[in-house]
């Protein structure tokens, strides 16, 4: 297990200790966040008025929404990936397939050749044959 990282934050004009097994850039990044939040309400009039009570669950509210939207963007993420995953399989099973084909199409253009330089062999024979006889 990793060390215990300590970072001195500032949020919302205090500082705070913050401390966790995360680097800490990543400490700071989460308190920068929360500032950005907290900025982001004090913008809206409605928003100062309200009790400090009111302003926490307000902000609550909004960070779980930002983490319920960022997880299904990962669950949409990893379905995606998931049918990729599935069509770059069909696709290397398809291309495997058609590497067989390819594989038995040669080998039965190979025979052909073959084949048919026999024949052409067997054509010269008698032909020579052919023009042997004619001259008797």
């Amino acid at each position: 297990m990793s060390p215990k990282n300590k970072a001195e934050v500032l949020i919302a004009g205090k500082i705070y200790t913050l401390s966790g097994y995360e680097s800490e850039e990543y400490l700071q990044k989460v308190a920068s966040y929360m500032n950005n939040k907290i900025s982001e309400f004090n913008k809206v009039d409605g928003f100062k008025r309200q009790s400090k009570e009111s302003k926490n669950i307000l902000l609550d509210l909004n960070i779980a929404d930002d983490y319920f939207k960022a997880k299904r963007q990962v669950e949409v993420v990893e379905e995606d990936l998931e049918l990729k995953d599935k069509e770059l399989y069909d696709l290397k099973h398809e291309l495997i397939a058609v590497q067989i084909k390819l594989e038995n199409a040669e080998k039965s253009l190979e025979k052909s050749v073959r084949a048919e330089i026999e024949l052409q062999k067997k054509i010269v024979k008698l032909e020579t044959e052919l023009n042997e006889n004619r001259k008797k």
